[in-house]
């Protein structure tokens, strides 16, 4: 899809890490890939940028995706940078009326600063059309997600508040919908009646890589698996939208998500634990407690495995393991669904004793299908073989996505204001839990795969109903 139509983007805070590594080189990405776009760029923040020296930088971070064409030499001419404090009533006029369009504005800017923004434009007469775009957490907890919806309501209709989660991107969520639901041999198999259990994992090799002042008071589980992990299980769990349009994808995620409670309704299902010095390809990690920044008091965890089920018709029963964790062995995004054994197996057919499994790795988007088949030799052995394919790998990087859905105003990648509360519920018993000790913090050593005495997937680790 391309766009010629013409709009404004206003980043707030765009001085910071997050504008220079992350949006403005999807922003190049996107108008590369879209020549007939045009955008104006404003940056804003409280930092002093001469109009040459902000063009460097825009330039800079444009070049790091080897950005070029007609849309980014327009952008690059007109962009401009205004020096602002984004909790002033007048300095956000200022950016207003400096917009040729209704902007959208992105919040590249801590938490609490956004909330403090939200609240004077609360107060301010505004275009009809602005967008809002932030990055989560969105909220810390049940009881505060709800009021940031609230404040952001008092800003904008929801349809035009971008909750930005840079995971699950277009291609991904669009590739996860046409493998289940244009597929007639693989949709009925995806329920209760044939999946034993399904793991969604996001594991990587990677420390704290200089982020102890968001990390240590976040945490493996609210870090990923409240956020991105719940999502990307909601896309794979919900039942068929009417239509791929952002209401009815949104509609039916919320569905599944407050289908979803705690395995057992237990928190002590879950586990936690953080990582000792050690070495990964080579490169040795200190021990998270050593990281500079980190507080051993807070006793936050670098892996995080959390058992959920989806208790509605299609999945109850069905254990559900989402696991994310750092400085580990091995980098893996991958969706596992393991199906149910045979009824029966003749006697006579010398089985493998694993059972068929579905593996959907996200970024590269690929799949394999594990089945077993009679293999070479002994024509009653079962061997294993894998039925792989590629999905479409999309176009864009993951934020090129992200700022094509704001600047078209479609929020399907967007999470809902609803679904950002329910990610809270479903983890607020995990996380009281842990705060009173009922959940011992294990130990792993770098470049592991973590803690020895856990048991290995969800075949070793959730008993049956």
């Amino acid at each position: 899809m391309t766009s010629s139509q013409n709009s404004s983007l206003v980043i707030l805070g765009a001085s910071g890490d997050l504008a220079s590594r992350l949006l403005m080189p999807g922003l190049g990405g996107l108008l590369t890939h879209e020549p007939s776009r045009r955008v104006q760029l404003i940056g804003a923040g409280v930092e002093t940028y001469t109009d040459a020296e902000w063009k460097a930088r825009v330039k800079a971070s444009f070049d790091s995706e080897n950005a070029s064409g007609p849309a980014v030499d327009a952008l690059l001419e007109s962009t401009v940078y205004l020096t602002a404090d984004v909790t002033s009533q007048a300095d956000l006029q200022e950016l207003l009326d400096a917009s040729d369009e209704a902007p959208a504005l992105y919040f590249a800017l801590p938490p609490a600063v956004t909330e403090k923004a939200c609240e004077v434009l609360a107060t301010m007469d505004l275009p009809a059309g602005l967008a809002l775009a932030l990055e989560k957490p969105f909220g810390t907890d049940e009881k505060s997600a709800e009021a940031l919806n609230e404040l952001l309501l008092r800003v904008v209709p929801e349809k035009q508040i971008h909750r930005v989660d840079h995971f699950l991107g277009r291609a991904t969520v669009l590739n996860l919908l046409g493998l289940r639901f244009a597929n007639r041999l693989i949709e009925p198999m995806l329920s209760n009646r044939d999946v034993e259990n399904i793991e969604i994992v996001y594991d990587e090799q990677l420390g704290l890589e200089n982020r102890a002042r968001y990390y240590d008071h976040a945490g493996a589980l609210v870090d990923m698996i409240q956020s991105h992990l719940l999502q990307v299980m909601a896309v794979l769990v919900m039942e068929a939208p009417a239509t791929l349009a952002a209401v009815d994808v949104r509609d039916q995620k919320q569905l599944a998500l407050r289908a979803t409670r705690l395995w057992k309704d237990d928190p002590k299902t879950s586990r936690r634990a953080r990582y000792t010095a050690g070495t990964i390809d080579g490169r040795s990690l200190p021990a998270y407690v050593d990281e500079e920044g980190v507080d051993p008091s807070h006793e936050t965890e670098t892996l995080a495995e959390v058992v959920v089920e989806v208790r509605n018709m299609r999945w109850a029963g069905v254990p559900i393991m989402l696991r994310s964790g750092k400085a580990l062995a091995s980098h893996r995004r991958e969706i596992i669904v393991t199906f149910k054994a045979p009824s029966h197996v003749p006697p006579e057919f010398h089985t493998l004793k694993a059972p068929d499994r579905l593996r959907i790795c996200i970024a590269p988007d690929e799949m394999s299908l594990e089945i077993n088949v009679n293999g070479p030799g002994d024509p009653y052995v079962i061997d294993r073989a894998e039925l792989k394919a590629e999905f479409n790998p999309g176009d864009l990087e993951a934020y090129g996505e992200v700022l094509q859905g704001i600047l078209d105003g479609d929020s399907a990648l967007s999470v809902r204001g609803d679904s950002a509360v329910e990610g809270w519920r479903i983890v607020a018993p995990v996380l009281a839990a842990w705060k009173s000790g009922e959940v011992s913090l294990d130990d792993y050593p770098a470049g592991s795969d973590g803690p020895g005495s856990w048991p290995s997937g969800l075949a070793e680790s959730a008993p049956a109903e």
